[in-house]
């Protein structure tokens, strides 16, 4: 169990967001989405937990999303002839609540895209990881938001890998 620490005094506006990642298996460049599937060695899942006043103080998503114990993967890798990584369901709970719910086949990019589009100008390596987006019920789009506090449980499923579940302190 991996936990997810609030950067006391750092961020007041820590968010969860459910993705399916994508583990490369044989790496290339300029891939065409065509060809990017025999690219992909399998899938993890990720908590990619950030801190939303630092994503927009910084006009950017980086700084937002590196704080130490953000971005928890795993428990599991599950080979692409294991899980149909374009076709599966992603669900968040908090404490309990279902807050995020949806297939990958609803994401705004599909993996092929996704691997054309990084790998135009960036070279994939076997063993990256690419964090696929989340679907909609993150905190921030709540109203008020809903953001993480100490004492909260982040439970990430997606069918066909399992489950990682994060304590956040």
């Amino acid at each position: 169990m991996k936990i997810a620490v609030v950067p006391a005094g750092v961020s007041t506006a820590i968010d969860y967001e459910a993705e399916l990642a994508v583990i490369i298996g044989r790496g290339g460049k300029g891939i065409k989405a065509a060809d990017a599937m025999n690219h992909v060695w399998g899938y993890t899942i990720v908590n990619d937990v950030t801190a939303r006043d630092w994503q927009s103080r910084h006009q950017q998503w980086d700084m937002g999303k590196s704080f130490d114990t953000f971005c928890p993967m795993g428990p599991w890798l599950v080979s692409a002839d294991e899980c149909d990584g374009a076709r599966t369901q992603v669900r968040c709970r908090v404490n309990g609540e279902l807050r995020q719910s949806a297939s990958t086949a609803d994401l705004i990019f599909d993996i092929p895209t996704l691997i054309e589009t990084l790998s135009a100008g960036i070279t994939l390596y076997p063993g990256d990881v690419i964090a696929t987006g989340t679907p909609v019920g993150v905190g921030i789009g709540f109203s008020p938001p809903r953001y993480l506090v100490p004492g909260d449980v982040v439970r990430v499923e997606i069918d066909g890998i399992g489950v990682i579940e994060n304590p956040v302190r």
